[in-house]
């Protein structure tokens, strides 16, 4: 599959936490791009780092030391508000647990990311109720988290992080509370977005059977790529 440019750059990445008196080292000199049209797969045994990755890469916690280039730009050393200024302008998360309100209709979750950016009105509801129908769930609009089954639900969180239109998905673990089927057709959708609309998605999951929807396979360990496989055909 043809990618386009470098949407997302990683180039000697550390992350060192320090518990009390000890440093523990989460990623040790971690280098990665991600390229629009492209899905990437990171992979790795608990506690190998690639969570602690993810959340660099989304601008939500800070390197210790390295570079990370969010559509060209360097954000290293940016004060915590530029960065949710870049998070808010070209990413999109999508998480394990959904983290959807729930006494908000699936059209008002979709919304919220939008509310967070200053649309509202009659603009917004289009937008979100757009953001559904290309999930697949335009008819849930009015329905609760709690009478969605778990892929609806994790359907409504890709709507969500859509429907501001960012260049940029990270997900974490977006499979693991759904079955084998509902699971592979959310990252189907994943991997169909990323085609036709030209966005980079990244996906951190411990399910192999993933890696036949990526066209990278980064391996992790010890805070450290250990391996990366090639395009998928």
């Amino acid at each position: 599959m043809a990618t386009g440019g470098i949407l997302l750059a990683a180039t000697g990445v550390t992350k060192t936490f320090t518990l009390g008196t000890v440093a523990v080292a989460a990623l040790r000199g971690v280098d990665m791009v991600s390229r629009a049209g492209e899905v990437v797969l990171l992979m790795g045994p608990s506690g190998s780092g690639k969570t602690t990755l993810l959340s660099i890469l989304g601008c939500i916690l800070a390197p210790t030391s390295g570079s990370v280039r969010i559509m060209g730009r360097e954000t290293t050393g940016l004060a915590e508000p530029e960065r949710a200024r870049i998070r808010m302008a070209h990413i999109g998360f999508i998480f394990q647990a959904y983290n959807l309100f729930p006494t908000l209709y699936a059209e008002e979750n979709v919304r919220v990311s939008l509310d967070l950016r200053g649309m509202a009105g009659t603009a917004a509801q289009k937008r979100s109720m757009a953001a559904l129908a290309a999930v697949g769930l335009a008819e849930k609009a009015n329905v609760l988290p709690r009478d969605l089954s778990g892929g609806q639900k994790q359907r409504v969180a890709i709507a969500r992080a859509l429907v501001a239109e960012p260049e940029i998905l990270l997900a974490d673990e977006p499979t693991a509370a759904l079955d084998s089927e509902t699971g592979r057709a959310v990252i189907a959708l994943l991997r169909d977005l990323a085609v036709t609309r030209g966005r980079t998605v990244v996906i951190v999951s411990h399910d192999a059977r993933i890696a036949a929807f990526a066209d990278r396979v980064i391996r992790i360990e010890d805070g450290t790529i250990a391996t990366t496989g090639g395009m998928v055909s």
